[in-house]
């Protein structure tokens, strides 16, 4: 076994790390796709998750298989379909915050491989991927969050905007204009979009939908990289009561008795990047309740039934755990992919809400 694959001394081996991303690669289509669990959906922001888990665990062929599938599917506008199933498009809506993480992927890989021609053959369609994005930004910052298609046409764009996927697109963008500079084609679009977005996710949360019961609306700006520093620590402190269940993990909606682990170790994750590292350690610990023979995780748990639910293993939580395994340990370059710096950082500038940047850059934690 390589010795690159993560061990959270206590909580995991390497073993058991690499069990769980060979658990994700034997959930694999023919096609290099990743459902969420098989004959499921596969979507490509999960997708793409998935690849970089792989790729830590040590599951390097199945890793490069998962992103020749994304060139596959993408289509010629840079946007992806939301929902394929077994090979065939089920929703072809265009996601925007799926649409972009590929960008995160390819930045990851750079950072564990260091292979200029990985890069080279991605770049062209993080480039799309991106560009398209950035077309659906709001005049207020925030990244539509999503468009309809039929049969490939682009149709009706949904122009309200979400926190989380705002908030992954934040992230993005940052690897995108990482990659940028890597490959000498700067984009002064997308660092534009990048500080607009920033900012409104910083200053102006409640210019988003409200989705304040779910737990990704809580903790994702930080997750993101947009609010960091005392602001992020902050914004955890504001909900943790509300979404942290002692001993099991944190709840996926503030309304339902059902921990899940995806969420918990992102949580982890963003934690850790917030200098935490105690409570991120803790988190991860007590989410292990979730691991299955073979490595494989439970998606969530309903505790008042003390039962599994849904009862199905999912690759997007094994892809969640193997991350956040590498982020506490920091066994590989890849482990800085959410703490964010490798990341490109945005200024904020052409805002059109008349707040002053260097009043939101003191919010957010930033020198």
């Amino acid at each position: 076994m390589s010795p690159e694959v993560p061990e959270v001394p206590g909580v995991l081996t390497a073993h058991q790390v690499a069990e769980t991303a060979a658990s994700i690669a034997a959930m694999q289509e023919p096609s290099g796709a990743i459902p969420w669990t098989p004959g499921d959906k596969t979507d490509v922001w999960n997708h793409v998750e998935a690849a970089m888990a792989l790729l830590v665990g040590g599951e390097v062929e199945a890793a490069e298989r998962a992103y020749e599938w994304t060139l596959e599917v993408q289509r010629p506008d840079g946007s992806w379909p939301m929902k394929v199933v077994e090979g065939v498009v089920e929703d072809e809506s265009g996601e925007t915050n799926m649409s972009a993480y590929l960008a995160v992927g390819v930045w990851h890989h750079w950072l564990v491989r260091r292979d200029p021609a990985f890069v080279a053959r991605f770049w062209p369609a993080v480039r799309r991927g991106l560009d398209w994005v950035v077309s659906q930004q709001l005049p207020f910052g925030g990244i539509a969050w999503s468009q309809e298609y039929a049969d490939g046409v682009p149709g009706r764009v949904n122009a309200e905007a979400l926190v989380a996927g705002s908030s992954s697109i934040h992230h993005a963008l940052a690897a995108g204009v990482a990659l940028a500079d890597l490959v000498g084609e700067p984009q002064p679009g997308w660092e534009l979009a990048g500080g607009r977005l920033g900012h409104a996710l910083r200053e102006h949360r409640d210019l988003f939908l409200d989705k304040s019961e779910f737990s990704m609306d809580w903790y994702y700006p930080v997750l993101g990289g947009a609010v960091r520093g005392r602001a992020g620590l902050d914004l955890v402190e504001e909900r943790w009561g509300t979404f942290v269940v002692p001993d099991l993990g944190i709840l996926c909606i503030s309304s339902n008795p059902w921990v899940t682990g995806a969420e918990t170790c992102e949580l982890v994750m963003a934690l850790e990047a917030l200098g935490d590292r105690a409570r991120a350690l803790r988190l991860f610990t007590e989410m292990q309740h979730l691991r299955d023979t073979g490595g494989r995780y439970w998606t969530g748990y309903v505790y008042p039934d003390e039962v599994n639910w849904p009862v199905e293993h999912t690759t997007y939580t094994a892809a969640a755990v193997v991350l956040a395994a590498d982020q506490l340990s920091g066994t590989t370059p890849g482990a800085d992919i959410m703490r964010g710096t490798t990341l490109a950082r945005f200024d904020e500038i052409g805002l059109e809400c008349g707040c002053r940047s260097a009043d939101s850059a003191e919010h957010a934690g930033r020198p």
